[in-house]
């Protein structure tokens, strides 16, 4: 089921700006037993990101309603949530008057096996680069063609993911995860200062880290790093935390701080899920 506006329905304008520029913003949010997980982190980025686009602020309330109501007879789904700037004429120049398209979407949980998160992924280094735009990093923008590039670079259906760098050759993330490493018991993530999104999972990731005690790195690093470290693994919304047990040819075990933060991020996202019973 879709809504539109607040109305069921499967179509936007033609002339809607975000299906003509990319104008707009996303999220993607897991539902399960009828909730949307972590919803008010999600809609408090997806506020955010408006106001970097200068996209007029939404009514939460409203949003958070209609998320609801879509996602009540939801056992497990995934639930997307779009905002664009709206209809405008041809050309970049904004409408002088400004009205935002919200869509609402629900759709099938994937069918990820089991093992990925028990006993890791294989992912690949990937050719396509990110480029550097520190106005538009860390926001879930609609103009994702990097990483459309980056996943057609292969069909491997034993390769899970790919792990994108930037033109400074630093290590970013993955094509749809945020990426940690740990080496000498010290957490390290890319700053995403430049590129990059910032997910959910990855500022909840920190904030345990910050709260429990671990050493947490927030810097850029480089290839050659990612490769020696004594564990790695990647997040978002959807898979939660996945080991990495191989990068191309380099291999990983499946560390004792992996296996903490899985545990306490399945703890935070039962707790976000009773509160909301």
């Amino acid at each position: 089921m879709t809504l539109v506006n607040g109305s069921p329905q499967e179509e936007i304008e033609l002339s809607d700006r975000g299906f003509q520029y990319g104008d707009g913003l996303f999220e993607t949010i897991a539902v399960k037993n009828g909730h949307p997980c972590f919803i008010n982190r999600h809609l408090t980025r997806l506020n955010a990101g408006c106001r970097r686009l200068l996209i007029p602020e939404y009514d939460a309330t409203l949003l958070q309603s209609e998320a609801l109501s879509l996602c009540k007879n939801s056992h497990s789904a995934v639930l997307k949530i779009i905002i664009t700037r709206g209809s405008g004429g041809r050309g970049y120049r904004q409408p002088e008057t400004i009205n935002p398209t919200r869509v609402l979407s629900i759709h099938p949980y994937p069918s990820y096996p089991s093992s990925y998160k028990a006993h890791g992924i294989a992912v690949r280094f990937c050719e396509t680069r990110l480029g550097l735009n520190p106005t538009l990093a860390g926001i879930k923008h609609l103009n994702r063609l990097e990483q459309v590039l980056a996943r057609a670079e292969w069909s491997n259906l034993n390769i899970q993911e790919g792990i994108m760098l930037d033109l400074n050759d630093c290590v970013i993330e993955g094509t749809m995860t945020n990426i940690f490493y740990v080496k000498n018991h010290t957490l390290y993530t890319s700053p995403l200062l430049y590129s990059g999104v910032a997910g959910i999972m990855r500022d909840i990731i920190i904030e345990i880290a910050n709260t429990h005690g671990y050493a947490l790195c927030v810097q850029n690093f480089k290839e050659h790093e990612l490769l020696s470290a004594d564990e790695a693994f990647v997040c978002n919304s959807i898979i939660g935390i996945w080991p990495i047990k191989s990068i191309n040819s380099t291999q990983f075990e499946i560390g004792l701080i992996t296996r903490q933060l899985q545990y306490m991020l399945s703890k935070y996202e039962h707790e976000d899920i009773c509160a909301n019973l």
